[in-house]
């Protein structure tokens, strides 16, 4: 009777070997483009981050202060900008927090790119988002750091694999926002479009994308949150930045340093979240 619950009476089935010979066949047979493309998003992250390490910090942080006071018109940002990344160069984080600045901002690139056309295509075809929505239920509930073995194994260590799962990780939030704003455009609108003879392209970009653009605007501010979440996870992968300070602190007990890349890792997430908000009346 035991074994009847337990259904020790039922094999084991084998879901782990066979997961093993999936990866064990694809770097067998595509280990050449996993590394290639590796080296060369290894390049390009690291080419981002030496061309602003060449910019005198204090210099750089007015940039990205006046680039905050373009973007939202308030001088209170800009000011909270400046302060910020003058206490992560304070702090002695200066590159770190460059090296997770570019980790994000092109993770976030990434992940827009995959999302917001997907998006878009499965708010036109029901077909196509009854085959999405399953996928990424997968992505968002799968445990984070099963993204590591994938990652490692085609990728090795390194920014790379540190932007992959940050992708997979990512990607699904401006997916899901472009479906939900774009489906959810009043039909009076694109009634109206029609009625004065609008084409499917001109509907697109002058009435639908307008109308949903601050549901998808949350996506794209969503999507910056959840790759920042990620910087601490790429870290045990030798994605360099904020997060391998973290790793460090907690393999050392330094309490220190992992309070000081933690507060570096918020400010920079405010920052990022209050630089990409809509601006009222800006559309």
């Amino acid at each position: 009777m035991e074994q009847i619950f337990k259904l020790s009476f039922i094999p084991k089935i084998p879901l782990g070997l066979w997961g093993k010979a999936i990866f064990n066949w694809f770097t067998t047979n595509f280990d050449f483009f996993f590394r290639g493309l590796a080296w060369a998003m290894g390049v390009l992250l690291d080419g981002c981050v030496n061309a602003l390490l060449a910019v005198p910090p204090v210099l750089l942080a007015l940039i990205f202060a006046i680039i905050a006071y373009a973007l939202q018109r308030s001088w209170k940002l800009a000011l909270g900008t400046l302060l910020g990344f003058l206490l992560m160069l304070n702090q002695g984080l200066w590159k770190d927090t460059i090296q997770t600045l570019v980790l994000v901002v092109a993770s976030t690139m990434v992940s827009i790119a995959i999302g917001i056309p997907l998006g878009i295509w499965a708010a036109h075809s029901p077909k196509v988002w009854r085959v999405l929505n399953p996928v990424l239920d997968l992505m968002q509930t799968m445990p984070t750091y099963v993204y590591l073995i994938p990652a490692l194994i085609l990728f090795g260590l390194g920014m790379p694999s540190g932007m992959l799962v940050t992708v997979i990780f990512a990607a699904p939030a401006p997916l899901r926002m472009t479906y939900l704003g774009l489906t959810s455009v009043p039909r009076a609108l694109i009634e109206a479009g029609q009625a004065f003879g609008a084409t499917s392209r001109q509907l697109l970009w002058k009435v639908e994308l307008p109308a949903a653009l601050p549901t998808i605007m949350a996506g794209i501010t969503q999507c910056i949150m959840l790759s920042l979440s990620m910087v601490v996870i790429a870290g045990l992968i030798g994605a360099a930045g904020l997060g391998s300070q973290v790793v460090r602190g907690l393999n050392q007990m330094n309490i220190p340093l992992g309070v000081e890349a933690g507060v570096a890792i918020v400010i920079l997430a405010i920052i990022l979240d209050r630089v990409t908000r809509v601006r009222q009346g800006a559309h």
